[in-house]
C-alpha cells in the first residue's frame, strides 16, 4: 500500500483572472507531467479543456490532475473563479485536505476571493497563499498581505519577500534560509541561481524573519521559552511549528512570484509538501444519520484497513461516457468490487477506475484511502452520494448547494430536437447541482434555472456545441415568491352530493405569517374528534400542495403557518380526499384576505470601481433600488457593497463598464427575499395574469 504521509490533496482557488490555471500549468511542467506549457490566453492550457473555457479564457468546471514532487504525490484540483460557478469550488474544497489561495498582485483580495475564502474557512481547509502576477503594473506584495489581514481577517505568515517590483521583478528571498532565488530572462522555471540576499534588502529580511520565527514558535511552548532566552530554534523545528500552525488554521504561509514568468512556483511546491497536511492529518469526515442528517459521533478514519467509505463529489460527461469523481476516505476500492450507494440503497459494480490527468486518463486496478479517482460508467450515483462497503453501511456528511436565483425559458428551434434536448439537459443537471430544470405545466415551456446570467449563457452554449441542440431563449425571469402579512381565522366547508356516496369536510383554521425562511408549517389543535386524527395529514397535504402556486401571480408561497383548530365531519361522506379538497378551497378563499404580498430576491452586490466614478456607480445603484451598505477605499479604487433586487441587475455588467470606462467589476450572490414595492408588484402581477390569459 502507498504511504499516505506522502499524499497531498490540494485545490487551487481564487478570484477570476488571478492566475489559478496558469499556476496549475506551471506545477504540471515543473513536476514533469507535461513538456510544453500551454497558455490560457492561447486557449491551450491542460486543465481548461472545454471549448467554452479555451475561448473565454476562464475556468468553468474544476479539473483534477495528479503529479509528483520530491517523492510526494500531489492530487491537484484547478477550480473556477467566476461567481456563477462557486458550486465547483465548494464541492472541491469538500474533498480536499489543503489548498493554495492565489491572489493577483495588483488586484489583491477581490470579491470572489472573499467568497472562496469563506467556503474554505467553513470546510476548515488548511491553505497557503500565493501572491501572483508580481511582474504586472501596480503589483504590490505588501499591500496584498495587508488586505489579507484586513479584508479576510486572516493571518498571513510571510515566508518570502519579492526582489524588485513590476518589470524589475526577478525573484524572491526565502526568509528561513536567508537565500535569494533569482531567475534569468529565459522564462524557463529551472533557470535560477541561489544567491546571497541583496544588500538593500538585508534589514527587511531580518525584520520579517524575526516576525516569522516569533509567530511559528507560538505553536510549541518549549521552543518559545528557549527563543525568549535568546536561543534560536533550528530550521527543522521552525518548519515543524509552521506545519502545525498551518494545519490548525492559526496562520497561512504566504509566498509570491509570477506563474506566467515561471518565477517562484518551486517554493510553493516545496511548501505544499512541507506544510500542508497529508490525508491522515486532517480531522476525519463525520458520519451522519441517513434519515435526520445529524452527526452520529462516528468518523471515517483515513486508513486502508477500515471498511470502504467514499464520496462522489463530481459527475462529468465526456467522450468516454459518464465519469464519477470519487474521494476515498477509508478502505480500499478494487476493480470489479460491488459497492453500496448509501443514498439510493442500490449496489453498483466498479468497472473501470482511472486516475485523471485533466482529460487524459490512466487505468487503475486498485485505489485506497486518500486517493482522488474517477470511475467510468456508474449508473445512479449523484453528486454528494456516499459509496460504502455493503456490509458496513454509512452516510458521509452531504453537500449543500445554493438555490438558483435566475431562470430562462428555452425551446428547441426544431421540434425534432425535443427528446435530444431532454437527454442532454438530464446529463447536465447530474453534473451541476446548482443548475435546475423544470417544465411549466401551463405553457409546456422548459425553464432552466441557474446562479447568474453567465452560468445560463454557458449552459445554452454547451447544449448547442456539445449536444447539437439549437435553442430559442426567452428573457431572463426572476424567481419571485409570495407570502402573507396578516393573521386570520376562517372556515371552509366542502360538500358534494350527486348520486352514490357524497363528499363532506369542514375545517376551521387560522393562517398567520411564519418566521422568515420557515417555509410552510402545519399544526392541529383539534380536540373532541371534530376532525378525526386520520384526516389531519390530508388537510396538511391539501394546504402544502397549494403552496407552490400563490394567489397573487402563481409564485411559490413562503413562510406561512396553518393551524387547524376545529371542523366537522360526516360518518359516511367524509374521506381523506374530501378534507384535502376542503384545504385547497380554504387556501384559495383565505390567502387573499391575509394580506398576500410579493417577495423578490435581493442580492449582495459587491462593486469595485476607480475613485473618480464612485458617485456615478452609487447613483446608478440607487436608481436600481439598491441599499448602499458599505464603502471601502483601497489602493486601486473603491469597493461598494449594496443590497439590490435581482430584477434590477440584468445586463448590469455592460452598464457598469460604460460608466467606469471599462474598469469596474462586480460580483453578486443571493442574500434573502424581501417585500416588493407596490408599483413593482403590480407590474409583475399584471404581467403574470396577461401570460396566463395568452395561454
Amino acid at each position: 500500500m502507498a504511504d499516505l504521509s506522502k499524499y497531498r490533496n490540494i485545490g487551487i482557488f481564487a478570484h477570476v483572472d488571478a492566475g489559478k490555471t496558469t499556476t496549475t500549468e506551471r506545477i504540471l511542467k515543473l513536476t514533469g507531467q507535461i513538456h510544453k506549457t500551454g497558455e490560457v490566453h492561447d486557449g491551450e492550457s491542460t486543465t481548461d479543456f472545454m471549448e467554452q473555457e479555451a475561448e473565454r479564457g476562464i475556468t468553468i468546471q474544476s479539473a483534477a490532475v495528479s503529479c509528483f514532487w520530491n517523492g510526494h504525490r500531489l492530487n491537484v484540483i484547478d477550480t473556477p473563479g467566476h461567481v456563477d460557478f462557486t458550486v465547483e469550488v465548494y464541492r472541491s474544497l469538500k474533498v480536499l485536505d489543503g489548498g493554495v489561495g492565489v491572489f493577483c498582485g495588483s488586484g489583491g483580495v477581490e470579491p470572489q476571493s472573499e467568497t472562496n475564502w469563506r467556503y474554505a474557512n467553513e470546510s476548515e481547509v488548511s491553505r497557503l497563499i500565493f501572491v501572483n502576477k508580481l511582474d504586472r503594473m501596480g503589483a504590490d506584495f505588501y499591500n496584498v498581505v495587508d488586505q489579507v489581514k484586513n479584508v479576510l481577517g486572516a493571518n498571513p505568515l510571510v515566508m518570502v519577500l519579492p526582489i524588485g517590483r513590476e518589470d524589475d521583478f526577478v525573484g524572491v528571498v526565502d526568509l528561513l534560509s536567508r537565500k535569494a532565488y533569482v531567475w534569468d530572462d529565459s522564462g524557463l522555471p529551472e533557470n535560477y541561481e541561489i544567491q546571497d540576499v541583496p544588500a538593500d534588502m538585508v534589514d527587511d529580511v531580518e525584520q520579517y524573519r524575526e516576525e516569522l520565527i516569533e509567530t511559528a514558535v507560538e505553536q510549541d511552548d518549549d521552543l518559545m521559552e528557549a527563543y525568549m532566552e535568546g536561543e534560536e530554534p533550528s530550521i527543522e523545528e521552525i518548519k515543524r511549528c509552521i506545519r502545525k500552525g498551518t494545519r490548525d488554521l492559526a496562520f497561512f504561509p504566504t509566498f509570491c512570484g509570477s506563474a506566467f514568468k515561471n518565477k517562484g512556483v518551486q517554493l510553493v511546491l516545496d511548501a505544499v509538501v512541507d506544510y500542508l497536511p497529508a490525508p491522515t492529518e486532517v480531522d476525519p469526515q463525520p458520519l451522519t444519520d441517513k434519515e435526520t442528517g445529524e452527526p452520529t459521533g462516528e468518523v471515517a478514519t483515513v486508513s486502508a484497513d477500515e471498511p470502504l467509505r467514499a464520496l462522489a463529489f463530481k459527475i462529468m460527461d465526456d467522450r468516454f461516457g459518464a465519469l464519477t469523481f470519487i474521494r476515498i476516505y477509508s478502505g480500499v476500492m478494487n476493480k470489479g468490487d460491488t459497492i453500496l450507494n448509501a443514498a439510493t440503497g442500490k449496489t453498483e459494480r466498479i468497472g473501470r477506475m482511472v486516475e485523471m490527468q485533466a482529460d487524459e486518463r490512466n487505468e487503475l486496478t486498485t485505489a485506497q484511502a486518500g486517493d482522488i479517482i474517477a470511475v467510468v460508467g456508474m449508473k445512479n450515483v449523484q453528486t454528494g452520494h456516499t459509496l460504502c462497503d455493503p456490509k458496513h453501511e454509512c452516510t458521509l456528511e452531504p453537500m449543500i448547494f445554493p438555490e438558483p436565483v435566475i431562470s430562462i425559458a428555452v425551446a428547441p428551434k426544431d421540434k425534432g430536437s425535443t427528446e435530444k434536448m431532454g437527454i442532454a439537459i438530464g446529463k447536465m443537471v447530474a453534473e451541476d447541482p446548482s443548475f435546475q430544470v423544470e417544465t411549466d405545466e401551463d405553457s409546456g415551456e422548459t425553464i432552466l434555472k441557474g446562479m447568474g446570467e453567465l452560468h445560463l449563457d454557458i449552459k445554452v452554449d454547451i447544449l448547442k456545441r456539445t449536444y447539437g441542440v439549437e435553442l430559442t431563449v426567452g428573457a431572463p425571469q426572476v424567481a419571485y415568491r409570495e407570502t402573507i402579512t396578516q393573521a386570520i381565522e376562517d372556515s371552509y366547508t366542502h360538500k358534494k352530493q350527486s348520486g352514490g356516496s357524497g363528499q363532506f369536510g369542514k375545517i376551521d383554521y387560522r393562517i398567520k405569517p411564519g418566521e422568515p425562511n420557515s417555509g410552510f408549517t402545519f399544526s392541529s389543535t383539534v380536540v373532541g374528534g371534530n376532525v378525526p386524527k386520520e384526516f389531519w395529514p390530508a388537510v396538511e397535504k391539501g394546504f402544502a400542495s397549494m403552496m407552490d402556486n400563490g394567489v397573487l401571480a402563481g409564485f411559490p408561497t413562503l413562510d406561512v403557518e396553518v393551524e387547524l383548530f376545529d371542523g366537522g365531519f360526516h360518518a359516511v361522506d367524509s374521506s381523506a380526499i374530501a378534507f384535502e379538497i376542503a384545504a385547497k378551497g380554504a387556501f384559495r378563499q383565505s390567502m387573499p384576505k391575509a394580506g398576500a404580498q410579493l417577495l423578490e430576491p435581493i442580492m449582495n452586490v459587491d462593486v469595485f470601481t476607480p475613485e473618480d466614478h464612485v458617485g456615478d456607480v452609487i447613483g446608478d445603484l440607487n436608481r436600481r433600488r439598491g441599499m448602499i451598505k458599505d464603502q471601502q477605499a483601497g489602493a486601486t479604487g473603491v469597493r461598494i457593497k449594496a443590497d439590490v433586487p435581482l430584477s434590477e441587475m440584468f445586463g448590469y455588467i455592460g452598464h457598469l463598464r460604460t460608466i467606469t470606462s471599462g474598469r469596474g467589476q462586480f460580483s453578486m450572490e443571493f442574500a434573502h427575499y424581501a417585500p416588493c414595492p407596490m408599483n413593482v408588484a403590480e407590474e409583475v402581477i399584471a404581467k403574470a395574469k396577461e401570460e396566463k390569459e395568452n395561454k
